[in-house]
């Protein structure tokens, strides 16, 4: 049978038909398939449409454990935020394994992984075995698009470098600094690695260093460290200022009058709530470390009895997260802030109080100011907007809170004045545009700080107290001020007597 092959420019080109093939037949063939094709996409739509509620739910019963990841879009969309997400000095884990800028840093992990072989009492052999026999749960600890290039052998060996070599940093950092000068490590690596170790990105499967220091003889000393390190990361340095008598006083007879009112708060609760005392008696399990990261923000916001750890308080006024003022507008209208006792950045540690009827007094807890603060906070908040992490945003709150704080390089001042706040980046701008770039965009937890929102916000209401505590700020914020008022206030007192008792009829009564 004779086939002729035409081309039909009027329908689709290329279309080969048999004689006596008219082009309007092929046209509707062709035209017939593309209906097909269309209707089996449509299809193919309907039923993930279908489906996204099902797999939904079988996300929630499974771990809800989050993954390490990739920073979110979101914070990565700013491009000055990029230098607070990428490692400084040396990668850890898959996502920024190989990059040329942390080539000297790999010579480094070798030599740490060799003092932690030396210093377990196991062969290398024996310490990589544990890590390729559980390489399967490990990589499950991963997004897969992180760990997909890699096949099970070099994430093995790249997990196992990572974790020896970290541990034993921490280690040698808390008992023994000086060694890294004997290992060839400079001392400003080592500060810079120190930043790395809190990046998302360069996080390690807590379970992998768990299972490394189990191997060891060291193990104790190796888990102290790791709780050294990350309470030495968020310790505050005592502030100087603070030891001289009068302050000493004054911060005593504060927390006096607020402990005080503490105990009376907690006992009107106890009276209220004694037939559930008996269901709380019991404490929650302790959840265990995703990653270092995840550790240090679980040390941020333990709970020291401040008002900021109510996240769950159904009376809310008002849920407007504007009734913050920063600190010039605090202090004008009478509240003055004062430091926690705190030794170290705790989250949660962040109270009102008030002394007699025109005194407010905002408690904070202590916060050091560097060039590790913005990179840790950002990545804090990366974290918590992961969106396999179920958590009540307690970082970002926080964050919030003391942007809505800082709004100047005087805000900062008054800060640093209060003892609050020590400045080891720069000039107070400096401290004020960090927290304002930090606190961008960011959506926090209104319930958190809720009675602390309230109590400023109801001080606020009470006219009387504003205009009075107005009047005392503007008139007698120095104690020379006061002095002067009082000295006017006794020659008055003694130019009144004398002029009464120099009046002629006065003596003529006497």
């Amino acid at each position: 049978m004779e086939h002729v092959i035409s081309m039909d420019f009027d329908s689709r080109k290329g279309i080969g038909r048999e004689a006596g093939e008219t082009s309007s037949g092929a046209t509707e063939e062709v035209q017939t398939q593309d209906i097909a094709i269309e209707t089996t996409q449509l299809e193919e739509r309907f039923k993930r449409v279908m489906e996204a509620r099902e797999k939904l739910e079988n996300a929630v019963t499974q771990s809800r454990t989050p993954k390490i990841q990739k920073v979110t879009f979101l914070l990565r969309d700013h491009k000055d935020n990029m230098k607070f997400f990428e490692p400084r000095m040396v990668s850890l884990g898959p996502i920024h394994h190989g990059k040329e800028n942390y080539q000297l840093a790999e010579k480094h992990k070798l030599v740490l992984t060799y003092e932690f072989i030396k210093d377990s009492g196991k062969t290398i052999q024996e310490v990589y075995k544990k890590v390729e026999e559980n390489i399967k749960e490990l990589r499950e600890c991963f997004e897969e698009e992180v760990t997909e290039k890699y096949d099970d052998e070099a994430l093995a060996w790249l997990l196992f470098v990572d974790g020896c070599a970290i541990l034993q940093y921490m280690y040698i950092q808390c008992a023994n600094p000086s060694k890294f000068k004997e290992l060839r490590i400079k001392h400003d690596r080592v500060a810079f690695v120190q930043q790395d170790l809190f990046l998302l990105e360069n996080q390690l499967p807590y379970i992998l260093l768990e299972w490394l220091m189990s191997l060891s003889e060291m193990k104790k000393k190796l888990e102290d460290s790791i709780n050294k390190f990350i309470d030495g990361f968020l310790r505050v340095p005592k502030d100087q200022h603070s030891n001289c008598c009068l302050n000493w006083l004054s911060k005593q007879l504060w927390q006096s009058v607020f402990k005080q009112q503490q105990e009376d708060s907690r006992r009107s609760l106890e009276s209220q709530d004694q037939t559930i005392s008996v269901d709380i008696m019991e404490p929650k399990p302790k959840p265990k470390p995703i990653h270092l990261l995840d550790k240090l923000r679980t040390s941020l916001l333990a709970k020291h009895g401040g008002q900021g750890a109510n996240t769950n308080d159904p009376t809310s006024p008002n849920d407007d997260w504007q009734s913050y003022r920063n600190v010039q507008e605090l202090q004008a209208a009478g509240i003055y802030l004062k430091l926690s006792e705190s030794h170290s950045l705790s989250l949660s540690d962040i109270y009102f109080s008030t002394l007699f009827p025109c005194f407010g007094f905002l408690w904070l807890p202590p916060i050091k100011v560097d060039d590790s603060t913005g990179p840790k906070f950002f990545n804090l908040i990366a974290y918590e907007m992961c969106p396999d992490f179920d958590n009540d945003y307690g970082v970002t709150s926080y964050i919030s809170f003391l942007d809505s704080l800082i709004d100047e390089a005087n805000d900062v001042k008054e800060l640093r004045k209060a003892g609050v706040l020590q400045n080891f980046l720069g000039s107070d701008q400096e401290v004020a545009q960090l927290f304002n770039e930090i606190g961008t965009d960011l959506v926090p937890n209104t319930k958190i700080y809720l009675e602390v929102r309230s109590s400023i916000q109801e001080y606020y209401k009470n006219k009387f107290l504003t205009w009075t505590s107005q009047v005392i700020h503007d008139h007698f914020s120095s104690p020379w001020t006061i002095i002067a008022f009082i000295a006017a206030f006794f020659a008055l007192i003694l130019s009144t007597l004398q002029t009464w008792y120099t009046v002629p009829w006065l003596n003529e009564l006497v």
